[in-house]
């Protein structure tokens, strides 16, 4: 069963409980509103009656003189189809006009008028007579009841509204209920047709093309924000697969290249008996290679690490790493002789991982010691707030503008240090290392003039 269909279901099922609600109501409340204005009808009937009647009241002897109805009221409450009955107190019927005429006066409706009360009753429908509602009131003269009135009227018109209403609501009903579920359909239809679109983009996707988007247009509900977010989701996707298959290419190139220098200089070496000092310098070479391909496997394991590592919580202390990691080079920056200084301002605690910082600043300084031919490296360190600066400047050669962009790059090198050794993925690691903290890492630089590394780490590492 489709969403769609589930919808118009739901929306039938609650316009039928609905409905049914309402109908009720309106059955009830219709039924009761035609018995009071049949009842507000008969009690203004009866008050019209004995305001309009010929009665000499306190002389009026029922036993000699019989009553004198109006004429004209008595025959307009004969076309409102009403019966008009007067009794002696006795409960002996006096006069009598309309349908009703042979309606009895009950004992307890006698009582009551007796009692000076009106009171009202329904009497069983009769072959002549059908359901009527009869009214009851006492004809008095000062204090004393002289005679009763009775004024009856049909219940049959009340009935057949009743019966109207009802199979009009019985009708009426199931047809808006179809219109609804009809309505609710194709408004479900039209709203989720983007997830249809979604279905059919899912299914043509695959690792080898994350290219497709859906490009629909934006209808600001939640279905255009869940197709904009899919679109999103696609797009990081394929920026995730391009990279990591670009990594593995790197990878493999960067590989590749000792290990096919290593066998061009075993397969060389063998090819004839050589002298001890050509083993020896072929050994050196090897060696080399060796070096270069454990350096790179290194790398590549810090790499991994850095992407995989959950957020770090031990609390570090940059006051004491910095100074630490800065002698550790002092000796590769005086072979140099290059002066490199280390500035601590604020309070540099911050909570992460002790060894990849270690990793990030070492990585840094040596890179400028590396790329600095004269000149001096400064290390600055600053807390201020919520957030730890670290700052790694050179007076190097630069970083061409066209390079800038692509230095956090796996495996990039510029052309023109592409002769230093080194794998190409030491900032890459940099930049893994300060987002595992949830910082950033940016490069700011001049050719010819120097460059400058800023690391921005919030105190406490949150995930985005």
């Amino acid at each position: 069963m489709t969403l769609r269909t589930r919808f118009a279901l739901w929306i039938s099922a609650l316009m039928l409980v609905t409905l049914g609600a309402f109908g009720a109501f309106v059955y009830l409340a219709v039924g009761h509103w035609l018995a009071t204005s049949l009842d507000d009808s008969l009690r203004l009937s009866a008050a019209q009656l004995i305001a309009a009647s010929d009665i000499d009241h306190g002389q009026l002897d029922v036993s000699e003189n019989p009553v004198t109805l109006d004429p004209g009221l008595t025959e307009q409450l004969r076309a409102r189809g009403m019966g008009i009955q007067v009794f002696a107190t006795s409960g002996r019927l006096l006069q009598a006009l309309g349908p009703s005429a042979t309606l009895s006066l009950e004992p307890g409706s006698l009582d009551a008028a007796l009692a000076g009360r009106t009171s009202l009753s329904t009497r069983a429908a009769t072959s002549e007579t059908g359901e009527v509602r009869v009214f009851t009131q006492p004809i008095t003269a000062g204090q004393r009841v002289i005679a009763i009135a009775q004024v009856s009227g049909s219940l049959a018109n009340v009935e057949a509204l009743r019966h109207t209403l009802l199979a009009t609501l019985l009708l009426g009903s199931p047809i808006v209920i179809a219109i609804a579920a009809a309505g609710g359909y194709l408004l479900a239809r039209r709203a989720l047709s983007p997830i249809d679109e979604i279905t059919r983009t899912a299914r043509r996707i695959s690792a080898e093309d994350l290219s497709r988007r859906l490009d629909l247009p934006d209808s600001g509900d939640e279905v255009g924000r869940l197709a904009a977010t899919f679109d999103e989701m696609l797009g990081r996707l394929d920026e995730a697969f391009r990279r990591e298959r670009r990594f593995a290419n790197d990878a493999a190139h960067e590989l590749r290249t000792p290990l096919a220098v290593m066998q061009s200089i075993i397969g060389v070496t063998r090819q004839r008996r050589r002298r001890a000092d050509e083993y020896e310098s072929a050994l050196d070479d090897l060696a080399d290679e060796t070096s270069q391909l454990s350096a790179l496997t290194a790398d590549l394991l810090q790499l991994a690490k850095a992407e995989s590592a959950t957020r770090p919580s031990e609390p570090v202390d940059l006051g004491e790493l910095v100074p630490d990691v800065v002698e550790s080079l002092r000796p590769a920056a005086e072979a140099k002789g290059l002066v490199l200084t280390c500035e601590l301002h604020g309070d540099l605690t911050l909570s992460g991982d002790t060894d990849a910082l270690i990793r990030l600043l070492l990585n840094l300084v040596h890179n400028a010691v590396k790329y600095t031919a004269g000149g001096s490296v400064t290390v600055f360190a600053e807390g201020a707030g919520d957030t730890v600066t670290i700052r790694v400047s050179d007076t190097g050669e630069g970083i061409s503008p066209e390079h800038l962009p692509h230095v956090f790059e796996r495996f990039y090198r510029a052309d023109e240090s592409r002769s230093a050794p080194g794998t190409g993925l030491g900032l890459a690691i940099c930049q893994e290392i300060a987002h595992a903290h949830c910082g950033s890492i940016t490069v700011t630089s001049e050719p010819g003039v120097g460059s400058a590394f800023t690391v921005a780490l919030p105190r406490t590492s949150v995930p985005a």
